[in-house]
């Protein structure tokens, strides 16, 4: 199984086109020890030309001119985005599907069916596209033990329930369902060997804990640094956990929540740009680096 990071930041993307935060403000001059990062997206394969796209990103043009493997070579019209796969309703996950317009097949999306209910209702970008090309609608339930791609061959998808509020586009946003948002627990069906996705993970639940001993590779949240960031930017007045989003240091965080594993692969994904970590070669990065936690980039490669 082959996991491609297509995009490695959070909403916004880094630099974000609005902010002028130390971090935004020094990558465009060049003054930080930092790299450009698009926003959060995988593709995972297992050898073929085709791959499925877990989450389509408002980068997603960007990233398939970066990644030669998604472009046409087959015929006149082609991708190597055989299906998509969305974890959840979010905007920064899901308006990428509109640059999918001109596909000349049809489109399969795997979902649950909260989060279809949100893209045909308060964001109905499924009716939009089903406008210009045929979008398949392959329902995902958040209970069931797992599910296949045809066209992705020797791979296991199980959906693994998050705790997580809909978009505020959604019309149950104040009243969370299971399915809002899943985690991907994906095993090469070859080898045995697993990976766990869950670029937006608030909560260590059971189920979460579970997926997480059974992984080889865990790609998980890397929003935030501290639980209060965007509040000491002056960003914003919310903590990272209000956002569904459980903060790297301090007791019961990330890092704290990856100690058990040192064995495996652990991978920080859907990077903020507030977070220190973004900066190569500061305390933060390098806490991490001494503890053997990886943090994504674009680009990045790997192999299970």
């Amino acid at each position: 199984m082959q996991i491609r990071v297509l995009g490695s930041a959070a909403g916004g993307g880094f630099p974000q086109w609005n902010c002028n935060c130390v971090n935004c403000a020094g990558v465009r001059s060049g003054t930080i020890n930092a790299q450009a990062r698009t926003q959060s997206s995988i593709i995972v394969g297992n050898g073929s030309a085709d791959w499925a796209l877990i989450n389509a990103s408002p980068d997603i043009l960007t990233q398939i001119k970066n990644t030669p493997v998604l472009q046409p070579a087959r015929q006149v019209r082609d991708s190597g985005i055989a299906a998509v796969v969305l974890m959840d309703a979010q905007v920064d996950h899901v308006t990428g599907l509109m640059m999918l317009r001109e596909r000349n097949s049809p489109l399969p999306i795997y979902a649950t069916q909260q989060v279809f209910d949100d893209l045909t209702t308060g964001l109905p970008l499924v009716n939009t596209l089903a406008h210009y090309c045929t979008v398949e609608q392959r329902l995902v339930r958040p209970d069931q033990e797992g599910f296949s791609i045809p066209e992705i061959d020797g791979v296991r998808f199980k959906p693994i329930t998050l705790s997580s509020k809909a978009p505020p586009y959604s019309p149950h946003r104040n009243d969370p369902h299971p399915g809002d948002n899943i985690g991907l627990l994906m095993t090469d069906i070859a080898t045995g060997k697993k990976a766990f996705y869950a670029p937006g993970l608030g909560m260590l639940e059971p189920q979460v804990e579970q997926a997480m001993r059974e992984a080889d590779v865990l790609l998980v949240d890397g929003t935030f640094w501290t639980d209060d960031e965007m509040i000491s930017a002056g960003l914003s007045s919310k903590r990272a956990i209000d956002m569904g989003h459980l903060a790297q240091s301090g007791p019961g965080g990330m890092i704290e929540a990856l100690a058990p594993y040192a064995a495996k692969r652990r991978i920080l994904i859907h990077i903020n740009n507030t977070n220190p970590i973004l900066r190569i070669d500061s305390p933060q990065a390098l806490q991490l680096e001494a503890l053997g936690i990886e943090v994504a980039f674009d680009g990045m490669h790997i192999e299970i």
